[in-house]
């Protein structure tokens, strides 16, 4: 997690803060070269909304801000101060997101319930809520069950969120349906277009909750029948940009890019980073550097589900930096940002010495590392 380059002197008066109460880490002079990079990985040292416009349009965000927990230099006392916190980030999301963009949003469940509307004031579509259970080990030892007025939390939650897909206005379910509709044709040739009995009508024209995404190469055939036999002086029928009828690959560019790993359901049963998973200070029996790290194996399967080879993953809140690391090894190419110089400090150092101790492998041809 990373803070937000919040004017801290107004952020003591409305809410309390970690700020200045002393940090887990510290360096004693600033990082020399505030960018690092090699042919997969860009972070820079600073706010990352100063970076957002510089950076590749993302297929992947990887959020892991502000809890509202008191969680580390700069957190927030309460969930109150997170939309307004998030909202500025949340709004360039949306103008470098496309259709093809999936956000990963790591919080506490009370931090992303506080979000959730400003995600969707900005367009984003929740998809579904992913817990991370610790277990009880997690708690073992720390918790006196005696006086404490609660069940222990050993979870987090990290949300799918996608933005809403809209043509004209529409959402893609009324926009189909808008543009079959003034060709002039019967709802019941729609069949006929796909080849089907009647699924057509009854999933991909629906306005409820039977609607189903069609196939890229039903949407081609719904497309050509459209502007074969449609009136013609409403053409061009089914046209994403104005121009022309829009192709099987121009359709599905309009959702996200998703296939769900086997074995995986929306709750990780995954133990909490011990030993020599966690970054440390001094080797593996030192201090942990970052508190709120993620698991790489978590973050891995996140970006192999949602992207691609060549794919863009943005890490706004770089913290160590695992999203990038994960980013590299997979072939994505990633841009990551944090603004304390400590956490950029040992998160450049992981992602050298990672790069040293595995290299990452060669890009794909036609790919540059440069946006």
């Amino acid at each position: 997690m990373d803070s937000l380059n919040p004017d801290t002197t107004e952020r003591k008066r409305e809410c309390p803060s970690t700020v200045g109460r002393g940090k887990t880490v510290s360096i004693q002079t600033p990082p020399e070269n505030p960018v690092w990079s090699n042919d997969y990985i860009t972070v820079c040292l600073g706010d990352s909304l100063g970076f957002y416009r510089e950076w590749a349009r993302p297929v992947v965000i990887v959020s892991d801000g502000p809890y509202g927990v008191l969680g580390y230099e700069g957190d927030t006392s309460s969930h109150l101060q997170l939309p307004s916190l998030y909202e500025a980030h949340i709004r360039e999301w949306t103008t470098a997101s496309s259709p093809n963009t999936t956000l990963w949003f790591w919080n506490s469940e009370i931090g992303w319930a506080a979000v959730h509307p400003v995600l969707e004031k900005h367009g984003w579509r929740y998809v579904n809520c992913n817990i991370w259970n610790k277990g009880k080990a997690h708690i073992a030892g720390n918790v006196n069950t005696g006086k404490i007025r609660r069940f222990p939390v050993v979870t987090e939650v990290c949300v799918q969120y996608v933005l809403e897909g809209r043509v004209q206005g529409k959402t893609l379910r009324e926009w189909l349906l808008a543009e079959w509709k003034r060709t002039g044709l019967k709802l019941r040739e729609a069949n006929t277009a796909c080849g089907v009995a009647d699924a057509a009508v009854r999933k991909y024209l629906d306005q409820g909750h039977l609607w189903y995404y069609p196939p890229p190469e039903m949407f081609e055939r719904l497309q050509r029948y459209a502007n074969e036999f449609g009136d013609p002086a409403g053409r061009p029928y089914f046209s994403i940009d104005g121009n022309g009828p829009a192709s099987a690959e121009d359709w599905a560019g309009m959702r996200s890019k998703f296939q769900c790993p086997h074995g995986f359901t929306n709750v990780w049963d995954r133990p909490a980073l011990h030993g020599k998973e966690r970054e440390k200070l001094n080797g593996v029996n030192g201090r942990a550097v970052h508190l709120s790290q993620k698991p790489f194996d978590l973050v891995s399967m996140l970006l192999e589900a949602s992207s691609e080879t060549g794919d863009v993953v943005w890490e706004p809140f770089g913290g160590l930096f695992t999203a990038c690391l994960a980013a590299g090894k997979l072939r994505r190419r990633a841009f990551g940002a944090e603004i304390d110089p400590a956490y950029f400090h040992y998160g450049t150092e992981r992602l050298k010495r990672e790069g040293a101790q595995q290299h990452f492998p060669q890009l794909p041809d036609g790919l540059s590392e440069q946006p």
